[in-house]
């Protein structure tokens, strides 16, 4: 069943005042609610739901602002709950009419509606911010067609992971599993395996590096038999097989993984190294950071305008890449997606060295302009060169204030969701900053002239 349409109905109550009566009309959440195009925003997002009859789902307005607001504010759903409930502002952006003391959803009903959106749902809330900042003027549409694209590493939610602590870890979610079902094990290893655990860290953290290889090899000995002995439960109980294969997979993959590199006549592992049991899709990628070797996640592609617009610079496009594919070979993908958003053709683009020899398709492969590159740089191109580096502190926005640092949602969907909504808080709240700008500069304005007057 398709969601309600919401509206403003006008209606007044004996008891209760408006919203829209009792706030300051020049808040920059209320002049903001008044500029999105809601009905926009619901066709896109609407199309996600059909004609079935079933339970009315909530209001796209009160869902997709909601969403706005989390990543605007930097806010988990726990929080933004609580502040839903204080904030009046809060709530007439999200098309309240009335202050309301009661949530009209459950804090579940964000996470469902984010996984029935997706990614290309989401993508109408890049749309329209960008649609948003042109209208007031913060963006130029004439600095749609000159990007910047580059790449970055959007961590997932894990512990680092080391071999000691991944084998202790899927001895334990087996075991756990087990006893669940009522599978009798001839032993658990919970004592000797937590010990031997710690034996490791503290060998390994004194330097005492035979002794921390021979718990290790304990370790890998202990969630062997858990394992076998859990293949042997299953064979006498076939149906036991669906319930323990997912864990039992994941077990295997990391009882498989040797550290080190790989000789050239070692044969291949039969399948990609976990990093995670909780999360297997994450990818460990090295960025070549002194600081940090290692990032666990997956990687992101993001464009932003070239010039600086009035507003600052927006992210027109973020877009996750699983499979750590090499940073030219982005490109194919993410160009279509850059002018599905923007609805302009791209003129220029600017990358870094990482993205030499790239795929982008024709005639972009001759619009790329990469740092380095010698043939067919002309005067201007080398001045909008200059400009390449712009690219890094909207990332750095993005990753701090925007939960691009730390991706708390699941699974790979989860890693693309929050990737275009970090997108989406990024833009708005440029516009929010722009408006109370603008409304600071009219009152300055009004000031000066009043003194003019006087005088």
């Amino acid at each position: 069943m398709r969601p309600p349409k919401q509206s403003e109905t006008g209606q007044t109550d004996l008891f209760r005042s408006r919203l829209d009566q009792i706030l300051n009309p020049d808040h920059k959440l209320m002049r903001l609610a008044r500029l999105i195009d809601w009905r926009f925003i619901e066709e896109r997002c609407g199309a996600a739901y059909s004609d079935v009859v079933g339970h009315p789902p909530l209001p796209t307005r009160l869902m997709a602002g909601l969403a706005i607001l989390k990543h605007a504010y930097n806010l988990s759903d726990e929080t933004l709950c609580a502040h839903w409930l204080e904030n009046p502002y809060f709530q007439f952006f999200c098309g309240e009419e009335f202050f309301r003391h009661d949530l009209p959803f459950d804090r579940s009903s964000i996470t469902r509606w984010r996984k029935r959106m997706g990614e290309e749902g989401l993508n109408a809330l890049v749309q329209e911010s960008l649609a948003v900042a042109v209208k007031t003027k913060a963006l130029r549409i004439a600095d749609l067609a000159h990007v910047i694209v580059d790449t970055t590493v959007q961590e997932k939610a894990v512990m680092f992971p080391t071999d000691a602590r991944l084998l202790d870890r899927a001895r334990v979610r087996l075991v756990k599993l087990a006893r669940k079902h009522g599978v009798k094990l001839r032993q658990s290893y919970v004592r000797v395996g937590k010990l031997a655990l710690m034996k490791h860290q503290r060998y390994a953290h004194a330097k005492h590096f035979k002794r921390a290889r021979a718990k290790l090899r304990t370790l890998r000995t202990y969630l062997g038999r858990t394992m076998r002995d859990i293949e042997r439960a299953i064979k006498v109980q076939p149906v036991l097989n669906g319930l323990f294969r997912r864990e039992l997979f994941n077990a295997g993959r990391v009882l498989e993984h040797k550290r080190g590199r790989r000789k050239p006549n070692d044969p291949p592992p039969k399948f990609a190294p976990i990093y995670s049991l909780h999360a297997p899709e994450v990818e460990c990628i090295g960025k070549g950071k002194a600081h940090k070797p290692y990032e666990f996640g997956v990687k992101v592609s993001v464009a932003t305008t070239l010039m600086r617009s009035p507003g600052g610079q927006f992210v027109l496009n973020a877009k996750a890449l699983p499979g750590r594919p090499y940073d030219g070979h982005t490109l194919a993908p993410v160009i279509p997606a850059i002018e599905a958003i923007i609805g302009v053709e791209l003129k220029r683009i600017i990358a870094d060295a990482g993205y030499r020899g790239g795929n982008a398709p024709v005639p972009y492969d001759m619009r790329v302009f990469t740092s380095g590159q010698k043939r067919r740089m002309t005067d201007t191109i080398k001045r909008t060169m200059r400009r390449r580096a712009a690219v890094e502190p909207v990332i750095g926005h993005l990753k701090s204030d925007h939960r691009m640092n730390r991706n708390f949602l699941a699974h790979a969907t989860g890693d693309a969701i929050n990737a275009v909504l970090a997108a989406v808080g990024n833009n708005f709240r440029r516009i929010l900053n722009w408006l109370a700008l603008w409304l600071a500069f009219i009152l300055c304005t009004l000031r000066v002239s009043q003194k003019q007057a006087a005088a």
